[in-house]
C-alpha cells in the first residue's frame, strides 16, 4: 500500500528554499519530513524554465488535481495534433506529455496506442510511425569480439564516476550506423545529460572520415565537452587526435557491452526510424541529415520532465558564453 501523501503548499515553500541552497534530494526530504521519492517526483513534475518555484508548483498541482477525475475525449483537433507528431516519430508517451504541458489536456499513452491499434485494424498505417511497429525485440547473444586492439585505447572503467551520474552536461557517446552493403555511413553523437544529439553523413567508414566528421560537430560545443565514449570500431583508431583537437578524453566501452553506450544505441534505433538497414546513405543529402537530428532535438523527452534536448543545449551554451 503506497503512503505517499499530497504535499502541503508550506512544504513546497520548503522544499524550494532547501533546493536552492543546494541541499541534495534526500536531505531536502529529511528537513520536509516526506520521502526523497516524494521529493524526486515533485522537483521533475513542477520545474519550470526558471527552476523550482513553489507557487508555480503549487498551482500545477492543483491543476492536475482538477483534472484528474475528467474523462477526457478524443476530440478531431486532438486527434490531428496526436497524428502530426506521429508522423514526425514522436513516441505516445511523449506525445501524452506535450499535449499535458502545451494545451493541459491529459491523455495517457496507453489511450494513445489504442488509437493506432484500432486505426491499424481499419487498414491504417498510424502503427508505421512507431518506432518497433508493435515488433518484439530480439535480443542479441554475446560473443567474442573478432577487432583488432586500437592503439592507446582508455578502457571505461577509467572513466570518471560522474559520467555515469549524468549530473554534468559535456559527457557524449558516439557510433556509427551502416548503410545497405556498406554505401555510406552515419556519425552519430550524443549528450548524455541532455539527450542533444548530432549527426554527420560520411562517404566511408574509415578512421579518417569518422575523425573529419566528429571534430567538425562537436567544435561548435567545446564550451560543453569533457568525455566521449566510443565502441571498439576501428574508425575511432584515431582517438589521439579527436582529444588533441577537441580536448576531451576519449573512453571505450567493453567489447559486446552496448548498455555501457546505451542512449547512442537508442538513438541510432531512433535514426532506423527514418532510414531503416536498406537504406544507401550515399542517397541521403547533408540536409536530410540535418532536418531529421534537428527533429530529434525538438522532440519532448520523458527522461527530462517533457523538455527537449535543443532548449537543454541552448540554455547550457548560453550560460556558458554569459
Amino acid at each position: 500500500m503506497s503512503n505517499y501523501k499530497q504535499l502541503t503548499y508550506e512544504q513546497r515553500c520548503q522544499i524550494e528554499v532547501l533546493n536552492k541552497s543546494g541541499m541534495n534530494q534526500q536531505e531536502i526530504a529529511d528537513a520536509v519530513g516526506t520521502s526523497q521519492s516524494t521529493v524526486s517526483r515533485e522537483l521533475k513534475r513542477n520545474t519550470g524554465q526558471r527552476g523550482y518555484r513553489h507557487k508555480q508548483a503549487q498551482g500545477k498541482a492543483e491543476e492536475r488535481r482538477h483534472n484528474a477525475g475528467k474523462s477526457v475525449k478524443m476530440t478531431e483537433l486532438m486527434i490531428a495534433r496526436i497524428e502530426l507528431k506521429l508522423s514526425e516519430k514522436w513516441s505516445p508517451e511523449q506525445i501524452s506529455g506535450w499535449l499535458s504541458d502545451e494545451y493541459g489536456e491529459t491523455l495517457s499513452h496507453e489511450r494513445i496506442y489504442q488509437h493506432i491499434w484500432a486505426d491499424k485494424r481499419t487498414g491504417g498505417a498510424l502503427y508505421t510511425h512507431l518506432r518497433r511497429q508493435g515488433k518484439r525485440y530480439q535480443k542479441r547473444c554475446n560473443g567474442k569480439t573478432s577487432r583488432g586492439q586500437i592503439r592507446n585505447r582508455v578502457g571505461i572503467e577509467e572513466r570518471p564516476a560522474v559520467v555515469d551520474e549524468k549530473s554534468r552536461i559535456g559527457d557524449w557517446e558516439i557510433d556509427t550506423v551502416i548503410g545497405k552493403g556498406h554505401s555510406g555511413a552515419l556519425v552519430t553523437i550524443v549528450e548524455r545529460a541532455t539527450q542533444f544529439t548530432l549527426v554527420a553523413n560520411v562517404p566511408n567508414k574509415s578512421a579518417e572520415a569518422v575523425t573529419a566528421a566528429t571534430i567538425q560537430l562537436l567544435r561548435p560545443y567545446k564550451e560543453a565537452l569533457h568525455t566521449i565514449t566510443a565502441d571498439n570500431g576501428k574508425e575511432f583508431a584515431y582517438h589521439e587526435q579527436l582529444t588533441a583537437e577537441l580536448g576531451a578524453a576519449i573512453y571505450f566501452a567493453r567489447p559486446y557491452h552496448s548498455w555501457e553506450r546505451g542512449l547512442n544505441e537508442n538513438t541510432n534505433g531512433l535514426l532506423r526510424q527514418y532510414w531503416p538497414k536498406s537504406t544507401d546513405f550515399t542517397q541521403i543529402t547533408d540536409k536530410d541529415v540535418l532536418a531529421v537530428a534537428t527533429q530529434l532535438n525538438q522532440r519532448p523527452r520523458k527522461t527530462l520532465g517533457f523538455k527537449t534536448p535543443e532548449v537543454l543545449m541552448q540554455n547550457h551554451m548560453a550560460a556558458q558564453a554569459a
